[in-house]
C-alpha cells in the first residue's frame, strides 16, 4: 500500500465523522444560501478546524461565491477545497544543506516524539543520508532505551549516556561523533517538556547554545511533535512552545486515531508554522512529508 492509500485510510475517521457530512451538505442543498454556509461553519468547528479558522474559511467562501456568482453547491464545494488547500499552504522541505545539519525534536511525553524521530531517520536514510541520533532525553531511562531500540530497528547509530546525565553533554558528544563520522544529519531527542516546567526550558536553551557554539554555520531545524488526537489542545500547546523555541516545523502524529484531522488547518492558520511531516500509523514507514494537495484529496475523494 502506497503512502497516499495509507493517508486515505488514516484520515478515514475524520472523513467519516465530518467531511462526509460536508459532502452530504453540498448535495442536500439545491442552491447556495446562507443556511448552507452556517451549517458548513458548524461542521468545520466540529472537525477541530477551530472557531477562528472556520469563520475565516466561511468568510472567504462567501466572498468567492459573491464574486464568482456561484449558485451551484457542487461549484461551492470545489471553491471550499481551493480555500482549504490555500490555507494550509505548501509543505516546506527540511533545510539540510550543511554537513552535518541538525534536527532538534521537542514535544511533551506521549505525543509519539521518539517514534517520530526513528521514522524521520528511516526516511532520511532511504534518501542516502547518513543519520546519527542523540538520546538527549536523559530524564527517563525508558526514553533512552526506546530510542536505542528504534535506532537499531531502522539501522542508524545512536549516541547515549546514562539516565540523569546532562543532556547538553550528550549533544556535545553527538556533535563530535557526527563530525568525525561525516554524518549528514544529527537528530536530537529531548525530554518531554511541558511548557510550564522552567528548568526543562532552560535545558533546551543550554542544548541550543552547545549547537550554536559547536556548529555555528549548520542548518538547523526545530520540529515540534503534536498529537492530533488532542485536537485544539495541541494548538494551545504549540502556542506555548512557540514562546520558548524557534520552531521551524510541525510533526503531526496519530492522525489515523482521530476524527480531529481538521486541526491541520488550525495549526497553519493560528501558528503560522509549516507542517513538515504527518504520521498515519505506528509502522516505521507510516510517516511522510506533508503534501497539502494529497491531504485535501484524501479528505474529499470518494471511495
Amino acid at each position: 500500500m502506497g503512502f497516499f492509500d495509507r493517508l486515505k485510510a488514516g484520515l478515514a475517521k475524520t472523513k467519516e465523522a465530518i467531511f462526509k457530512q460536508v459532502d452530504d451538505l453540498f448535495k442536500k442543498f439545491v442552491r447556495v444560501d446562507e443556511e448552507m454556509l452556517e451549517e458548513l461553519e458548524e461542521l468545520l468547528i466540529m472537525a477541530d478546524v477551530g472557531v477562528t479558522s472556520s469563520v475565516e474559511i466561511i468568510d472567504r467562501l462567501r466572498e468567492e461565491i459573491r464574486d464568482r456568482r456561484i449558485s451551484d453547491p457542487a461549484e461551492a464545494s470545489e471553491a471550499l477545497r481551493g480555500i482549504l488547500r490555500d490555507m494550509i499552504g505548501e509543505g516546506e522541505p527540511l533545510k539540510l544543506g550543511t554537513k552535518p545539519s541538525v534536527i532538534l525534536v521537542i514535544g511533551v511525553n506521549g505525543v509519539g516524539k521518539t517514534t517520530s524521530i526513528a521514522k524521520i531517520a528511516k526516511l532520511l536514510k532511504s534518501e542516502r543520508k547518513q543519520v546519527l541520533v542523540a538520546a538527549a532525553d536523559t530524564f527517563r531511562a525508558a526514553a533512552i532505551d526506546q530510542l536505542a531500540v528504534w535506532a537499531d530497528r531502522v539501522g542508524v547509530d545512536i549516541i547515549r549516556h546514562s539516565e540523569g546525565s546532562d543532556p547538553a553533554a550528550v549533544v556535545f558528544d553527538a556533535i563530535s561523533a557526527a563530525k568525525k563520522r561525516g554524518c549528514d544529519v544529527l537528530l536530537i531527542d529531548t525530554a518531554g517538556r511541558l511548557h510550564n516546567k522552567k528548568n526543562l526550558m532552560e535545558e533546551l536553551a543550554k542544548i541550543n547554545r552547545v549547537i550554536a557554539r559547536e556548529l555555528p554555520d549548520a542548518d538547523r531545524e526545530t520540529l515540534l511533535v503534536l498529537d492530533a488526537t488532542t485536537g485544539q489542545n495541541a494548538v494551545n500547546q504549540a502556542k506555548e512552545f512557540k514562546n520558548a523555541a524557534d520552531i521551524t516545523g510541525i510533526v503531526l502524529t496519530k492522525l489515523d486515531g482521530t476524527a480531529k484531522g481538521g486541526i491541520v488547518f488550525s495549526i497553519r492558520r493560528e501558528l503560522d508554522i509549516p507542517l513538515k511531516f504527518i504520521c498515519v500509523g505506528e509502522g516505521a514507514d507510516d510517516l511522510e512529508r506533508f503534501d497539502a494537495g494529497q491531504f485535501i484529496t484524501a479528505l474529499f475523494e470518494e471511495n
